[in-house]
């Protein structure tokens, strides 16, 4: 259960404020709230999949004690990396794959590479059991993306995307930071 829950809950937080959170008000505001339902969560299966495959096979080849440092100096460039991402805002545009499969690529060229799927494989690489990993990261992002999409336009006319950047790149140092200062302990 522990590896399910660091794992929703490190997504989760991860994806405050991420630019595909803004992806999802943005087609929620343009196409069917079932459809970006969809297409959002099959884009964020396949993602995490990937993450959590890769994630496992490394696991094996880095003793943990160097993997907790290499994780907790990830978590503290993803605060890095959050702080300094732009205030891009993508917008939902036209597309001749219909509302399910243009959110499903979307997501999937948002997230290859993004900070999610790196916490994501950062996980299964420090839990010896990857269904509950890729359970966790699913379920975090799909829940943190749904936030997204039940709000749509009011939180993005409501809270500005600079608030949700400092706060989710807090979120990473104190993660970082906790597990230095637990390696050193």
């Amino acid at each position: 259960m522990e590896a399910f829950w660091a794992s929703f809950l490190i997504v989760f937080l991860a994806e405050f404020g991420d630019k595909t959170q803004f992806l999802v008000m943005a087609f929620a505001a343009k196409y069917d709230w079932r459809q970006v339902f969809v297409g959002m969560t099959l884009g964020i299966v396949i993602v995490h999949s990937v993450a959590v495959a890769a994630g496992n096979l490394i696991g094996g080849w880095i003793p943990e004690q160097v993997m907790e440092v290499l994780v907790s100096l990830m978590f503290i460039g993803f605060g890095i990396w959050t702080l300094c991402g732009a205030d891009e805002e993508e917008e939902a545009s036209p597309s001749r794959f219909g509302p399910l499969f243009t959110v499903a690529l979307t997501f999937l060229a948002g997230e290859m590479g993004d900070k999610t799927q790196f916490a994501a494989m950062s996980a299964a690489v420090r839990y010896d059991c990857w269904q509950p990993v890729l359970a966790g990261a699913v379920i975090g992002m799909i829940a943190a993306d749904s936030m997204g999409l039940l709000a749509g336009k009011f939180l993005h006319q409501r809270l500005p995307a600079g608030k949700m950047r400092y706060l989710s790149a807090g979120i990473f140092f104190l993660f970082g930071i906790a597990g230095l200062v637990r390696m050193m302990v």
